[in-house]
């Protein structure tokens, strides 16, 4: 290097005179050699330099690193392609519902998929040496970090698309040299494992690019393609490629869209044509289109390309049907996600951190991994539900109502809200429901989140079926509905029926058919002990509580929470099922984005009740609608299938309940106010109100699928179910007297719990009516004024039913009954003679009024001092008399008879005219006859009327047509 030196220095001498003396030469030498030595100074210190710079850059680079662990290429796969996807929704058979609601929209989609001019777009504006370099750009790097030394207000991004991708995926947006110097080596790295096509298609799948038409902020090529113009990906043409692929570098600066959603004014679009027109440019310099597509790309009116018509949100088009969908899917993936951990549900239940973690986590996985959701919702017969619901006109008066809003407490108005869930028997499959009225006015789903009291509709749950089970019931037991002290912190009568009335002995079918709170409470009261609440358990009520299982007023659906519609719904096909409850559910399965099944259900049976519980169940509920408190939904409909089902009300008329089941379907409904009060009105009567809506409900779903909703066959009868004859007063098999008494029922039964004991509640006897009164007769009652009839043992009753009960109260006001007394049932005597009743003439007949004694149980009718008739106190206080002289006398109860009344003589007066008359017409004609020849003759009939008068009397002595006409 000295040697070149010095040749080069002995070119240049020639241009300097003053080196070509000797001294000047000499002196040049010496200038030479110090040249040299500072230049072969600068030399070394600039290799030292550089090498210490060097060294120190690459200790200070490593320094950066250090922290960075090597990543695997599966474990680079894993991040690089870890990218939010917003999931999708379907109804039943694969019909789209819409996208899950989420911060960020984006689709992925294959490169093969995308349009070159994205392509090429891209690459000409965010990394024109992309196919060149390993993942850097050396020159890129210096460049901006002198920028960044300098704070040069002009810097120009140094970072590659690979860079990008790292900074989007694995890394953060920090700025510091921390996070670039791992950037680098990350994006080195990534370019080992990754071709160029996989990275670039990564970038595409993982850019944000702004807002679409609706104004939700997405991510991804395919999002954008169709949220900003409505096309898939592989179509966008050229401006439109120019106009996606410069958002990145600013997305909400250049997207078109509002955060509402629409397009923004002018000046709002303005920037991103801007760029647009950059992008165009960049392509056009790099060789990516040619002049002529430059041109016309470039005068393209991309405004008129942007999106204006807003898809049709899910979230508002189907609120109640979204959210419900989303709190279900984040359930499953909960409990996915925990058990790929460990852990189990009783562990979540347990731990209210540990569950609110995977509930977290479980809600971005289904917000952010792409999954297809499909639900079991039939969307042809939930359109047509809402539409029935919305166009319903008898609900009932909104209500005022004080809330606090914004703070401040104010009156507002409330409407009747409606709940209602229509399930597939044998799958549990949810085929609709009715949320609400009103998604924007009250959020809450009022078929599966709102809990409430459901009124008797608990009584085929909780009392009739388990009663059954456990035999100690079946449809022909009788009940007392009877005033019952059932309530130990009350003074008065517990419970009471909604008629305020009593109906004494009646079955368990006829109190279920009237829905009678009485009797019920009473079977309850008896089976409590064995925890009859258990039975709710199994069939999916997850509200209970300890007292739930010991509370009376449980029974008639007061429980201390209060069930929901889908979960009183869910346990009537349980006797649909022939006792097997199968658990009502929505979402059928979950896929990942390659379409694999992450999440399927499984319908799993649970034995609740035996098949024969459940069909005599069923039967019972049958007559509800037949002849019960649902009769006028039959009337209603416009299918007639096998129906089986309950009305409830809850208590204050706050809540109004029906449910019941097909061979196929279960369809429960509720209706109320979200703030409890009554739903009495003076108009329609609010069941009426909510079994009509029930109907127009079911309707709307026979109008879709009429096969689904009414099946030809009925519910099948299972073995072991009997039809025997019973006592309608104990339930147990006819006695000879109850026979006689007309009192023998038929009914099914399960054959293991027949009655085989016989009935010994009556006996005969005789009874007096007094009105509509009966009473027993006694020793001393003549029997003239009694008549034979059935005597019951209250003794008897009270052993049989463990009951004190007033006896009379016992006999139900039907007529079979009408010849059936307490034996308690007897009339005071008040141990005088009766006073002398007073009589009157009323045409032919004679009347008296109501003796004022109220032992008095007849009359007798006398006539010209002969006893002609006997009338009974609860007949009528009359007697068809013939001519003669007439009294009447009162008898009481012992047999005492009163004097006679004042005496009315009858057709006296009659004969006196009658005589007059025949004297009258009868005169002979003297020139037709002789006068001797026919006086004879007048004399007869003027003469000897009275030869007629025995006949007469015997005749009317005892009358039966009278008789018959006085009953």
């Amino acid at each position: 290097m000295k040697e070149t030196f010095r040749k080069l220095f002995d070119k240049v001498k020639p241009a300097f005179g003053f080196l070509t003396n000797k001294k000047a030469t000499k002196g040049a030498s010496i200038t030479y050699q110090v040249i040299w030595n500072l230049l072969l100074l600068l030399m070394i210190t600039a290799v030292l330099g550089t090498a210490f710079a060097g060294a120190a850059g690459a200790g200070y680079f490593a320094s950066l690193v250090k922290d960075e662990p090597i990543r695997s290429y599966d474990k680079m796969h894993k991040d690089i392609y870890n990218y939010e996807e917003t999931s999708q929704l379907y109804f039943a058979d694969d019909v789209y519902l819409g996208k899950l609601r989420t911060d960020l929209d984006r689709e992925e989609i294959k490169l093969e998929n995308v349009s070159d001019h994205v392509k090429n777009a891209v690459i000409a504006t965010e990394d024109e040496y992309f196919y060149e370099h390993d993942g850097v750009v050396p020159k890129a790097i210096l460049r901006a970090l002198f920028q960044e030394v300098t704070n040069s207000a002009n810097q120009s991004g140094g970072s590659t698309l690979t860079q990008q991708l790292i900074k989007n995926q694995i890394l953060t947006n920090e700025v510091s040299f921390d996070r670039k110097a791992k950037e680098i080596l990350l994006a080195l790295r990534l370019e080992q494992f990754f071709e160029k096509e996989e990275i670039l298609e990564a970038y595409l799948n993982v850019s944000t690019f702004g807002r679409n038409a609706e104004g939700r902020n997405i991510a991804g090529i395919q999002a954008a393609a169709k949220g900003i113009f409505g096309v898939e990906a592989k179509d966008l043409s050229l401006p439109q490629a120019a106009f996606i692929a410069g958002l990145p570098q600013s997305p909400f600066g250049y997207t078109p869209f509002m955060q509402g959603g629409g397009l923004k004014d002018e000046a709002g679009i303005q920037p991103g044509v801007n760029r647009m027109k950059t992008v165009l440019n960049r392509m056009h310099s790099d060789g990516q289109i040619d002049k002529e597509q430059y041109d016309s790309a470039i005068n393209h009116d991309i405004v008129a390309d942007f999106k204006t018509k807003k898809d049709a949100d899910p979230l508002e088009k189907y609120p109640y049907l979204t959210v419900e969908v989303e709190e279900r899917a984040k359930d499953i993936m909960m409990g996915i996600l925990a058990e790929q951990d460990g852990y189990e549900e009783k562990d979540l239940e347990a731990d209210d951190e540990l569950k609110q973690e995977y509930k977290t986590l479980a809600d971005r996985a289904i917000r952010q991994k792409g999954y297809k959701i499909h639900t079991t919702i039939d969307k042809k017969i939930y359109d047509a539900m809402q539409k029935v619901k919305d166009d319903y006109p008898n609900y009932g008066p909104d209500k005022p109502q004080m809330k606090v809003v914004d703070g401040k407490e104010q009156e507002v108005t409330e409407q009747v809200q409606v709940g209602a869930v229509l399930i597939e028997n044998s799958t549990g499959k949810i085929i609709s429901f009715v949320g609400g009225r009103d998604h924007k006015s009250e959020a809450t789903n009022h078929a599966t989140r709102s809990i409430r009291p459901n009124g008797s509709t608990m009584k085929p749950l909780l009392i009739y079926a388990p009663a059954m089970e456990m035999g100690k019931a079946q449809p022909g037991t009788i009940l007392p509905d009877v005033p019952l002290y059932l309530h130990p912190g009350l003074n008065r009568p517990w419970p009471y029926n909604y008629t305020m009335t009593y109906n004494g002995l009646v079955s368990a079918r006829y109190a279920l058919e009237m829905s009678y709170n009485v009797p019920a409470v009473k079977l309850y009261k008896d089976i409590v002990g064995q925890r009859p609440a258990t039975y709710l358990e199994k069939m999916g009520f997850t509200s209970l509580v300890d007292v739930d299982y010991t509370n009376l007023a449980a029974s008639i659906g007061s429980l201390e929470h209060g069930v929901s519609v889908e979960e009183n719904t869910n346990a009537y096909t349980t006797f649909a099922n022939g006792g097997k409850f199968v658990d009502a559910y929505m979402i059928e399965k979950i896929t990942d984005k390659e379409g694999n099944p992450i999440f399927e259900h499984k319908v799993e049976p649970n034995d609740v009740f035996s098949p024969q519980t459940a069909y005599l169940t069923l039967d019972m509920m049958r007559g509800v609608l037949n002849s019960g408190t649902a009769t006028s939904v039959k009337s209603r409909l416009k299918f007639g299938s096998d129906w089986a089902g309950k009305t409830g009300t809850g208590n204050n008329f706050e809540d109004s309940w029906f449910v019941a089941s097909n061979p196929n379907v279960t369809f429960g409904i509720w209706t109320g106010y979200d703030t409890p009060k009554s739903l009495k009105t003076g108009g329609l009567n609010y069941s009426l109100r909510t079994n009509y809506l029930w109907a127009d409900l079911m309707n709307a779903a026979y109008d879709i699928n009429p096969k689904l909703v009414d099946p030809s066959e009925s519910f099948k009868r299972p073995d072991g179910i009997v039809s025997r004859s019973f006592c309608a007063i104990s339930g147990l098999l006819p006695s000879e007297a109850c026979s006689k008494a007309g009192l023998v029922d038929t009914d099914l039964f399960n054959a293991k719990f027949v009655p085989t004991q016989v009935d010994k509640s009556l006996g005969t006897g005789r009874l007096v009516r007094i009105g509509e009164k009966k009473y027993l007769a006694l020793e001393s009652t003549p029997e003239e004024f009694s008549e034979p009839g059935m005597v019951l043992d209250p003794d008897y009753i009270e052993q049989l039913f463990g009951i004190k009960a007033n006896p009379s109260d016992l006999i139900p006001k039907r007529d079979r009954w009408a010849n059936v007394l307490v034996a308690a049932d007897k009339l005071s005597e008040n141990g005088k003679v009766p006073g002398a009743p007073g009589i009157k003439e009323s045409g032919s007949s004679i009347s008296w009024g109501k003796h004022p004694e109220s032992d008095v149980i007849g009359y007798r009718v006398y006539k010209d001092g002969k006893k002609v008739g006997s009338v009974k106190a609860g007949d009528s206080l009359s007697f068809k008399a013939a001519n003669g002289k007439y009294h009447v006398t009162a008898v009481d109860i012992a047999g005492k008879e009163s004097s006679s009344s004042n005496v009315i003589e009858l057709g006296k007066k009659e004969v006196e005219a009658k005589d007059k008359d025949q004297n009258t017409e009868e005169k002979p004609k003297t020139e037709d006859k002789p006068k001797k020849e026919e006086k004879p003759k007048d004399d007869k009939p003027t003469n000897k009327p009275k030869p007629e008068e025995p006949k007469d009397d015997k005749k009317e002595e005892n009358p039966p047509s009278d008789e018959d006409n006085d009953e």
